[in-house]
């Protein structure tokens, strides 16, 4: 199967641009461009391996890992060395734990809040308060 960067991008869920952006990134190869003499006429035609590699890139991105990560694990993927990928998963797991640890202070917080705001009709509303100061 050969797409061009539109037909990439398309069954990737992306842009051309966010496919451009990895390119320079070095997470997905440029292509030469087929027929045409040069840089003029010519196509550049990704195949099957290119559109696993960019649904790979986003479905680490999902899982919160920087572009960074996911060039260390792409190539990673070629060497299969395990111990290094756990590592990895280890340190993002460590980074969602501390953020879920961060938004469950912030629910609790906005939550008691909410629950003063409720209570108190009189005088400026909690909520907005702590928002100015």
């Amino acid at each position: 199967m050969r797409f061009t960067i539109g037909k990439l991008a398309a069954a990737g869920g992306v842009g051309v641009e966010t496919i451009r952006y990895y390119q320079r990134r070095g997470l997905i190869a440029t292509p030469a461009r087929s027929g045409g003499d040069g840089w003029r006429g010519g196509v550049r035609r990704y195949d099957a391996n290119d559109l696993r590699r960019l649904r790979f890139i986003r479905s680490a991105q999902a899982a919160g890992f920087t572009l960074d990560e996911i060039g260390e694990l792409l190539d990673l993927e070629a060497s299969d060395d395990r111990p290094r990928v756990r590592a990895l998963a280890h340190q993002r797991i460590a980074v969602l734990d501390e953020k879920i640890a961060q938004m469950t202070q912030t629910r609790a917080a906005l939550a008691r809040l909410a629950d003063e705001c409720a209570v108190n009709k009189a005088g400026p509303c909690p909520i907005l308060a702590s928002f100015e100061g």
